[in-house]
């Protein structure tokens, strides 16, 4: 193992075997005896979701190495964790690395998530030699080994290979003042097949036994009887006190001298920690000062059954009492997990004003999820939870959903809840849908009620890119200058990128090429800097640097296409395909051709697509695709009867034209005339063309 680590060939050492193997504590020492730094992330059952998981990862490893952190954040957070985003950026920062580091995950096993086990495998390809990754797990993860095997990236360590010899046993099992006869020791090691929970368990009662030999003898120390040991033998010999304060600290996965005090109610916590964990090598210290500890899995294990056995009505006292802790500490996060513990969902619920966006400010919308589905029906009978469900569902792309959710939201809510939270989630799940006009229309409330400036940049970048789409193009830089402040002041980089992106679209359409490509540039070297070159939202600014005088324009359009498929949001997709087509074409490239073709699937489908519809229009025609329309440039007003200027300001609505019929008090025929001389008049083919002709020119 040390010889292919040494040469630098393995990249990923894998310790994988059974719960109370000496995992752990072999990975511990093995490393301390390695140059360089040690990053150790240890994993709960909580770290499966991947925003949450890589955010951690990093905080270890910047805790052995110095590493571009707020910047690798920003990737996490902007990329709700994607792995092919994350990754890249996590390896380039690593490569400036140029000192040994080891990277430790322990309990690996307690991962299941697909994304992470992908990333995970990627970035043991791709990490630099100098990095090596460990992984202690209880069983092998979903990687593909043998070809680490073949292309010799992989060291192994197996159940086999860490169990104690004889030898061995002597040592841990003896003392300088008490040694223990090799013969007892070979015994010991017989009975437990050298398992090293079954020789720690049994050096507990050794150090008790005053027949030493009697005691091998009937010792078994198979891992079925592990649980009725220590409690017959454990738990039995440690005085009253401790016996309560073991179970009573059973409930906290990791243990302060502050928060046992809090806990439990007692004082002198952190003695009792250090003393305890000196005596017994299955308390674990977390920390070289001796502040966090954690129980061995096995020893916790025990202990919340004896608890739940032994006082089942206090297990919820216990839980509030460390949320309440947690809260004074302003761990939001852990205090709502003992909240829920302790069966308090409303205290939960009340924490998710704080937390909740805080999670989807990180990209841990998986964790949120998570917690709402623990409040089960509180969920839909207070605000936050129900607003935030909203923007988890949006989020997953789910739009339809996430409106349901905002509704409730909104019947729910109290009068002094700030309905405007809702705003931006519905802006966004109309935009996502390709209906611009009632996305435009939230915009305006926004800036008719001043909520803009005196809120978070999240609301200014939606209306922003409403307006950008909508072809209000000062209003839109206005509000979209706002957000990127905004967004930087809050340190929000997937709102500042989000904002930058759209402020390309506008100079693009409205302005001189060079002014698109300068800020199609800003917002990409901004993706650069945060690592988020392959984040969905960034792709229409590749598009536009290959439209405007890239160095590499088939190569930015290549990307700008993968991005933007990558998105569930099929305005921007319709968008980047358009420009991606237009541009492939232009250079002699038979593919922007399918591109055009699927753009035009895609805007046909979407209610108003905005300023997107018309650009595909321009494109196919400009490319002989379609039949050449000319666009009245004229006063409109001057041009379109009283009836037709009536009809056209319902037309960005979604009523029919029976509908509309209904509303005017005409028959269908004549809204019908009515489309028909509208769409002539302003040079358009159809009712989407004819809403956004429209707002060019500021009728509707």
């Amino acid at each position: 193992m040390d010889a292919e680590v040494e040469r630098g060939r393995a990249r990923l050492l894998l310790v994988s075997a059974p719960a109370g193997s000496g995992k752990s504590t072999l990975v511990a020492a093995w490393s301390a005896d390695r140059p360089g730094g040690v990053a150790w992330l240890q994993v709960e059952e909580r770290d499966s979701d991947a925003a949450r998981f890589w955010a951690y990862l990093i905080q270890a490893i910047a805790l052995a190495r110095a590493i571009p952190v707020v910047e690798l954040t920003a990737a996490i957070a902007g990329s709700q964790g994607d792995d092919e985003v994350v990754v890249s950026a996590l390896v380039n920062a690593l490569a400036v690395v140029l000192e040994p580091l080891i990277v430790v995950i322990d309990d690996y096993h307690l991962i299941d998530n697909l994304d992470i086990h992908r990333g995970m495998e990627r970035l043991i390809d791709l990490c630099p030699t100098q990095v090596t990754i460990v992984l202690a797990t209880r069983f092998d993860p979903p990687f593909r080994l043998g070809r680490l095997r073949v292309r010799d990236r992989l060291a192994e360590v197996r159940a086999d290979d860490l169990r104690f010899d004889v030898d061995e046993a002597s040592n841990l099992l003896g003392s300088a003042s008490r040694p223990l006869e090799r013969e007892l020791a070979g015994q010991l090691c017989g009975r437990t097949e050298g398992w090293a929970a079954g020789l720690i368990l049994a050096g507990l009662s050794l150090e008790r036994s005053s027949d030493r030999a009697a005691f091998v003898e009937a010792f078994r120390g198979d891992d079925q009887l592990v649980v009725e040991y220590l409690r017959d033998e454990l738990l039995t010999s440690v005085g009253a006190d401790d016996r309560r304060m073991l179970l009573e600290t059973s409930v906290l996965d990791q243990m302060s001298g502050d928060l046992v005090d809090a806990a439990t109610g007692t004082a002198g916590g952190a003695t009792w920690l250090r003393d305890t964990a000196r005596s017994n090598q299955l308390v674990i210290a977390l920390d070289r000062t001796g502040t966090w500890f954690r129980y061995h899995h096995l020893l916790r294990d025990l202990l919340r059954l004896e608890a739940q056995r032994a006082f089942p009505e206090r297990i919820g006292e216990l839980h509030a009492r460390a949320a309440a802790w947690f809260a004074s500490q302003g761990d939001n996060g852990q205090a709502i997990f003992h909240w829920l513990a302790a069966g308090a969902v409303h205290q939960a619920a009340d924490l998710l004003s704080a937390h909740g966006p805080r999670l989807l400010a990180d990209g841990q919308s998986d964790t949120l999820r998570h917690i709402l589905e623990k409040l089960g029906d509180t969920a839909r009978t207070s605000a936050w939870p129900a607003l935030l469900y909203g923007w988890c569902e949006f989020l997953a792309g789910r739009y339809d959903e996430s409106d349901r959710w905002l509704d409730t939201m909104a019947e729910v809510a109290t009068d002094d809840f700030d309905q405007a939270f809702a705003i931006a989630p519905r802006m966004n799940n109309a935009l996502a849908r390709g209906d611009v006009a009632t996305a435009l229309a939230a915009a305006h409330e926004l800036e008719a009620t001043d909520q803009l400036s005196a809120h978070s940049c999240t609301r200014a970048s939606a209306a922003g890119a409403a307006y950008a789409w909508a072809g209000r193009h000062n209003d839109a830089r206005r509000v979209l200058r706002l957000a990127v402040q905004k967004a930087v002041v809050e340190r929000v980089g997937a709102v500042e990128l989000n904002a930058l992106t759209h402020l390309a679209i506008v100079e693009f359409e409205d302005g001189p090429a060079s002014s698109a490509h300068a800020a199609a540039s800003t917002a990409i070297a901004t993706a650069e800097a945060y690592g988020l070159t392959t984040y969905h939202s960034v792709a229409p600014a590749y598009a536009i640097r290959s439209r405007t005088g890239s160095e590499q324009p088939g190569a930015d359009a290549s990307h700008a296409v993968d991005a933007a498929r990558r998105s569930s949001t099929q305005l921007v997709l319709a968008y980047v395909l358009a420009v991606c087509g237009d541009t492939l074409l232009e250079l002699g490239d038979a593919t922007g051709k399918t591109l055009l073709t699927e753009a035009r699937t895609v805007i046909d489908r979407l209610p108003d697509p905005g300023i997107a519809g018309r650009y595909l229009a321009r494109a196919e025609s400009r490319h002989g695709f379609a039949e050449q329309t000319t666009t009245n440039r004229g006063a409109i007003g001057d041009q379109l009867t009283d009836r037709e200027l009536s009809v056209l300001r319902y037309l960005p609505s979604k009523m029919s034209q029976r509908e509309i019929a209904s509303e005017l008090f005409v028959s269908l025929n004549t809204v019908k005339t009515h489309c028909r001389a509208i769409y002539r008049k302003l040079g358009v083919g159809d009712r989407k063309a004819a809403v956004q002709a429209a707002r060019d020119r500021h009728v509707v």
